[in-house]
């Protein structure tokens, strides 16, 4: 059986370990049957000192956690060949297994799942103008005089997605079977490919000027910092609204504030902000047309099962020779978050 073993570096007395919080519900057990599994987890100063018991690791389980081993490091797995990362990002510990060869694979897929339902629920929500209608029913005077806010509905409306990744295009998919015109802003995504997907391909400044609601789902770069900002803000539709499930840093928030200060109509649902939590003194908690929820799109409690799934099930895959539904190469690593 295939040498395995699960690496983090998180400390054992964790209050929820992430090897059992992700590979939960008997996750871990199936791959200890499916294995010739270390019985511990190991992270570290663990491999160090059992370097010899570890040297013929074959495969790595791993997820939010995973030790950026060195070179050296990995000099002490020499017949280390695969890591399945039950987890997004792998920016961090990536490069070293690559160059090497090692496949890595990534649950990043799984994870916009998550992500992609909850814009899904948001965008339908913005659509029939909720978020000011219950505003509208908490306030006296609109609800007794009949004028609580309607939106145009979920027929028709164009949505806007920056960002044709992984969670933009899940979100595309899942956004299919209503009657609504998908905006895409992507410079990599190919017309040929915009036309199978269904989408129209716009710049980012036509993006924020037709949409009635515009979800950003940008990759977390440093030359994407602040790209966006208040002249697209104020350029949005009477109404509009911005879902932000991407990255706090993409946006110029002091100029975000601004233009919601103006311009009372708009509504920001933010789910990201820079920095994690919002300061006290932040007006974001102030302004009647944000919304905020505390990172919490993307997988977690039950959702982070499909993680440890879909890596249980790319490992079944190399193990038979099959193609790899999620592998990473070198040439991704620079588009990825």
């Amino acid at each position: 059986m295939t040498k395995a073993a699960f690496f983090n570096n998180q400390a054992a007395a964790s209050e929820r370990p992430a090897i059992d919080y992700v590979y939960g519900q008997g996750r871990r057990q199936r791959v200890a049957a499916m294995t010739d599994l270390y019985p511990v987890v190991v992270n570290q100063k663990l491999l160090h000192e059992r370097a010899g018991q570890l040297a013929g690791i074959e495969v790595i389980f791993s997820t939010w956690g995973m030790p950026e081993l060195t070179v050296g490091e990995l000099e002490l797995l020499p017949h280390l060949r695969a890591v399945f990362y039950a987890a997004g990002s792998v920016k961090g510990f990536a490069r070293p297994l690559l160059e090497r060869g090692i496949t890595l694979c990534s649950a990043w897929a799984a994870n916009a799942v998550s992500v992609a339902e909850f814009c899904l629920g948001q965008i339908l929500l913005a659509c029939k103008g909720y978020f000011a209608n219950v505003h509208d029913c908490h306030t006296p005077l609109p609800q007794r005089q009949h004028k609580r806010f309607m939106g145009p509905g979920v027929y028709g409306e164009k949505i806007a997605i920056i960002g044709a990744g992984q969670i933009g295009r899940y979100l595309i998919g899942l956004l299919r079977p209503f009657r609504l015109e998908i905006l895409v802003v992507d410079p990599f995504l190919a017309d040929a490919e915009a036309a199978q997907l269904g989408v129209r391909k716009v710049t980012l400044e036509e993006a924020f000027r037709e949409a009635y609601v515009v979800s950003n789902h940008l990759p977390n770069l440093p030359s994407l910092k602040h790209v966006l900002d208040e002249k697209l803000f104020a350029s949005m539709r009477e109404h509009a609204t911005f879902i932000n499930t991407g990255r706090g840093a993409q946006v110029n928030e002091p100029e975000l504030i601004g233009v919601l200060k103006r311009r009372t109509d708009l509504l920001a649902f933010l789910d990201v902000t820079d920095p994690e939590p919002v300061p006290p003194n932040s007006e974001f908690y102030s302004l009647p047309n944000v919304k905020m929820t505390g990172h919490m799109a993307g997988a977690h409690d039950d959702e982070v099962l499909r993680m440890a799934d879909w890596m249980i099930e790319e490992f079944c895959r190399w193990q038979q020779g099959e193609p790899l539904r999620y592998a990473i190469t070198l040439e991704m690593l620079e588009r990825l978050a």
